[in-house]
């Protein structure tokens, strides 16, 4: 066999395959989301924006024991009786994502108050699986990413989230994670 000849074969065949193929225009996350999870992003935001201050007790979600975490880091954590393959489908990304949540650029209290509400909204509509985009601060030199150093003691707290871990590099990678809601009522 000659080896050029195979190579010219390969390389046919390679470009009849990914013909109609067109190149990615974007590297990011696509956090679809449907027009009434926009809507509320938007109240979200306009609310924290007029708001001074977060009343930590509504809410329900305390900023204690907030860790710096670094941008590359994984998030995992589950509940102690949730069931294995459940766990593992979750971290392999094998569970659909229902709805996401973009914090980029919000402040510290309105991504506490958006992650509220998604999380809710989310149960209430009957979501098994969401998708959060917290970031990684990589575009603030020598900083650590605030938002999802927050966003991993916060999903703890939530009586709503069985499981989350550090989504799959097509959805965001360690910028993002995948969150495991309660279904039953």
């Amino acid at each position: 066999m000659n080896e050029e000849s195979d190579f010219a074969d390969d390389q046919q065949l390679f470009q009849q395959m990914m013909q109609g193929v067109k190149r990615l225009q974007d590297d990011r996350a696509d956090v679809r989301q449907s027009p009434a999870l926009t809507a509320l992003n938007a109240r979200l935001r306009q609310q924290a924006a007029q708001a001074e201050v977060v009343d930590l007790a509504e809410i329900g979600l305390s900023d204690g024991q907030v860790r710096p975490i670094n941008p590359g880091d994984e998030l995992h954590f589950h509940v102690p009786d949730l069931p294995l393959r459940s766990w593992k489908a979750l971290v392999r990304g094998d569970l659909p994502w229902q709805e996401g949540l973009d914090l980029h650029g919000m402040t510290i209290e309105a991504a506490r108050a958006a992650l509220v509400d998604f999380v809710r909204e989310g149960r209430q509509r009957g979501f098994k699986c969401l998708l959060l985009v917290h970031g990684k601060s990589y575009n603030r030199e020598g900083e650590l990413p605030s938002i999802k150093s927050h966003v991993a003691v916060w999903l703890k707290q939530m009586t709503d989230v069985l499981a989350f871990t550090s989504a799959r590099p097509a959805d965001g990678g360690t910028g993002a994670v995948y969150i495991l809601l309660r279904t039953k009522k």
